[in-house]
């Protein structure tokens, strides 16, 4: 089976890339023995979420359909404008502006005033219903039950947002905390995933630039955090790439998903989905660690990396191209490339399968269902092999699919934000760019909305089914507050019912608490810049109500 590779100098043929690129396997069974090879393109560089203040996106208009794939930011997560990470502000940077939480009939609101980080990327509930928020740069942060204020985490609790070198020791060089996404596992465990080291090239491009540097491969991956009985953590930490010899083309190992996007834990198949810059990856969730596996299939505790991708052109000097001819994108250079990219996607089918969705592509990872039980390299050739186009889905189509050799003009980016499937299998999916879609649980799009939200262009950045009615949350990306999409009706949470500071911030995350029988909608939003510069803190809203 073929995937995760990489085009370098002329193009080649479509059926020859398909019939030569790379494959995380040799088999399609259980025991792969020596899998084969990904190299992956240059231009797999994460697609950051536009900010609430940074006008267009990725290069083209939102409902133009002609966003410009080839060229997008490198950030890799969403992070509204440039205020400053950290917990305390840097000498000379006002404070942030907390907000007073709203009176909204069914929510409670907790932010910076109850021990809360500025930045809210992800929150989570496990199931022993305590909320973990994954704070950024300030760390990982912690509200028991019954409690009225949050405990935090950081590099001296033993977080570990870095990987191993071959004898287990710690990577040389800076290290760099920034959790960007959570997902509730066992009672007192969450799963933790990081972004990678900033201001460098990401891992896959310094890996493979001549010059690696472990302070930057090395960083971000993820960790399974669990509460020890007198209140400290313990740690084990995923470090998501492949070692020496498991890939036959790149013996030397592979490193290519450093910024963990998303997670999902499936209890039943004691899967952790990692969905993250370039592809996504499978995690142990039994996982116990162990620091000198050097990435061997045997002991690393991680499967690594699959994509829904396909072959296309990409802009190979856009800027000099703009200059030449600014209103005739057609005739800009182009080279081929593998286009795949932003796996903010990611969710558990009730059968054990996962979904997953990037920045053009989607698919059902059939995990469980191509074969009836676990089978991880089936389910990946049923994602990425040439027959197979049917599981890779185009929710926004392009006017060329992927028979032909498509240019950047002629995509219609899909930019997924997040997938949650209810318990009948229907999938919701949102953009942040496109909306939010209905599909049946083979992938057809049954119906698509964007007016009806409560942003009206649909920019959506979270999606929770809520399991007691089917309720859809989707939560808007440049500000504006929340739709809930019940059958055909559609009830808006806006500045009339929020208050325009907290109506203004992205919704970064909206997950539903099924510790126990009552409903617990749990929503983070990020916070945002205001016009005079100053950081409205983000803040943490949970729903109870009807």
């Amino acid at each position: 089976m073929r995937g995760g590779w990489r085009w370098a100098g002329a193009l080649v043929a479509a059926s020859l890339a398909w019939a030569t690129g790379c494959s995380d396997d040799n088999d399609g069974s259980e025991n792969p023995g020596v899998v084969q090879p990904p190299t992956d393109p240059d231009v797999d560089k994460p697609i950051d979420p536009p900010s609430p203040d940074s006008g267009i996106p990725d290069a083209g208009t939102p409902d133009s359909g002609t966003p410009d794939a080839g060229t997008p930011p490198d950030a890799g997560t969403p992070d509204a404008g440039t205020p400053p990470d950290a917990g305390t502000p840097d000498a000379g940077t006002p404070p942030p502006v907390i907000v007073p939480p709203p009176s909204a009939d069914g929510w409670t609101f907790y932010g910076v005033n109850e021990g809360g980080p500025q930045k809210v990327f992800g929150v989570t509930a496990d199931e022993g219903g305590n909320t973990w928020v994954a704070g950024g740069e300030e760390g990982l942060f912690l509200l028991r039950p019954g409690a009225s204020s949050f405990q935090r985490f950081t590099l001296a609790d033993g977080l570990r947002p870095y990987g191993y070198m071959p004898d287990g020791s710690t990577p040389p060089g800076p290290t760099y905390l920034k959790v960007i996404s959570v997902a509730g596992g066992p009672a007192g465990t969450v799963f933790v995933g990081y972004e990678g080291l900033p201001n460098a090239s990401s891992c896959e491009a310094n890996w493979d630039d001549g010059h690696p540097d472990p302070s930057v491969y090395k960083s971000g991956d993820a960790d399974k955090v669990t509460l020890a009985a007198d209140g400290s953590l313990q740690v084990v930490h995923y470090d998501i790439f492949s070692g020496p010899h498991v890939v036959a083309a790149e013996p030397q190992g592979r490193e290519r998903l450093c910024n963990i996007l998303r997670i999902a834990y499936d209890k039943r198949t004691q899967s952790v989905w990692f969905g993250g810059n370039h592809g996504f990856a499978r995690g142990d969730a039994n996982f116990a660690g162990n620091p000198t596996c050097n990435g061997q299939l045997s002991c690393a505790g991680v499967i690594e990396h699959v994509h829904p991708a396909f072959n296309g052109y990409v802009y190979s000097n856009k800027s000099e191209d703009e200059k030449l001819y600014p209103n005739e994108p057609s005739k800009w250079r182009v080279k081929g490339a593998l286009i795949t990219d932003a796996y903010y996607g990611v969710a558990v089918d009730p059968s054990g399968d996962a979904w997953f969705g990037g920045s053009d592509r989607s698919t059902r990872f059939r995990y469980m269902t191509a074969t009836g039980s676990p089978n991880y390299w089936r389910a990946q050739s049923m994602t990425e092999d040439q027959g197979y186009a049917w599981n890779r889905f185009d929710i926004w189509p392009d006017a060329v699919g992927e028979s032909g050799m498509s240019r950047p003009e002629q995509r219609t980016t899909d930019n997924i934000s997040s997938i949650s499937v209810a318990a009948n299998g229907s999938v919701w999916v949102g953009s942040f760019t496109r909306g939010l879609a209905e599909l049946t649980p083979e992938g057809t799009v049954v119906r698509r909305l964007s007016t009806e939200l409560v942003d009206r262009k649909g920019y959506v950045a979270g999606v929770a089914v809520d399991p007691l009615d089917n309720s859809v949350w989707a939560g808007a990306n440049w500000g504006g507050g929340l739709s809930r999409v019940k059958g055909n009706t559609v009830a808006h949470y806006n500045a009339t019912v929020f208050g325009i500071d907290l109506a203004m911030c992205r919704v970064s995350d909206i997950q539903v608490d099924k510790s126990d029988s009552r409903r617990r909608v749990l929503v983070g939003f990020l916070g945002y810049e205001r016009s005079d510069k100053r950081w409205v803190a983000g803040s943490i809203g949970i729903y109870t109500g009807d």
